[in-house]
């Protein structure tokens, strides 16, 4: 047999470094590491991630605007509440809201949760027989938005 020729037990392929080869190495031999994860696969993850966000917001948001809608409920409830309680107390209605908190009827006067901030309720002025103004008699949300319900906060 010459050189190169096959022999028994060898494969059809040269050896480490005949005839100037280097030897073989599948995509995941060598010096790269097995550990961690492809590019492609990142990609996948963040993509699916996206895609279960974006149909998870409208719950989310949903579900925001519903609890801002329970507490302007509550905030009003209570509001009317102390308002009658002082008229009770004083046989009359009081000018404004910051006066239920001076007389003690309120530690503060509460947030209202659709426009954040606790300036903005709207007053409705009670009158007498003459129509002149006696105070607040009843109290509505600041806001201009539609509820959930179609209905305007400013009407509550």
């Amino acid at each position: 047999m010459t050189p190169g020729s096959l022999t028994p037990g060898r494969d059809r392929r040269p050896s480490d470094g005949a005839q100037g080869c280097p030897p073989r190495r599948g995509p995941r031999h060598g010096r790269r590491s097995t550990t961690g994860f492809t590019l492609i696969e990142l990609l996948i993850v963040i993509t699916i991630i996206g895609i279960l966000i974006t149909l998870a917001q409208p719950s989310y948001q949903r579900a925001v605007t519903a609890a801002k809608e329970a507490t302007l409920k509550e905030n009003l409830f209570v509001l009317r509440d102390v308002i009658d309680q002082f008229y009770a107390d004083n046989s009359k209605y009081p000018g404004s809201l910051q006066d239920m908190v001076d007389k003690g009827y309120l530690r503060r006067v509460p947030r209202d949760p659709v426009t954040g901030s606790a300036e903005t309720w709207v007053g409705v002025p009670a009158t007498d027989d003459q129509g002149q103004q006696q105070g607040i008699i009843d109290v509505h949300s600041g806001s201009e938005a539609v509820a959930l319900d179609g209905s305007r906060y400013a009407d509550w």
